[in-house]
């Protein structure tokens, strides 16, 4: 990918410090997730392995396209952020409300378009 891009027009893209770019780039820290949705579009792909084939999978990838802590997520389904700790390793009963919601998504992840919440 050859933007030509300085660290300080990417920072301003992310709306973050010129020095978190920097720790991205050099694995000092990684991005929180809310700006993955920001991450995605700016790569034009996702850059993590996610696999939607399987419901812990696919809670996941929702998170990540999405942007959400899994306290957000929690929030949104109503349940203690640890259930969905243990939906993503696969531990547990995972709620109609949240089966309902990945059922109407479409996971589009390693490819130019990326649907999130709106």
């Amino acid at each position: 990918m050859e933007l030509k891009l300085f660290q300080k027009d990417v920072a301003a893209i992310f709306n973050v410090s010129d020095d978190c770019v920097t720790y991205w780039e050099n694995n000092r820290s990684e991005p929180q997730i809310q700006y993955y949705p920001l991450i995605f579009g700016f790569l034009e792909y996702g850059p993590f392995e996610l696999d939607t084939s399987t419901l812990m999978g696919r809670i996941k990838a929702y998170r990540y396209v999405n942007g959400l802590s899994q306290n957000r997520l929690a929030k949104m389904v109503g349940v203690d952020p640890s259930t969905i700790l243990a939906w993503e390793n696969g531990k547990g009963r995972v709620s109609e409300r949240l089966k309902v919601l990945l059922a109407s998504y479409e996971f589009i992840i390693n490819h130019k378009e990326m649907e999130t919440i709106e």
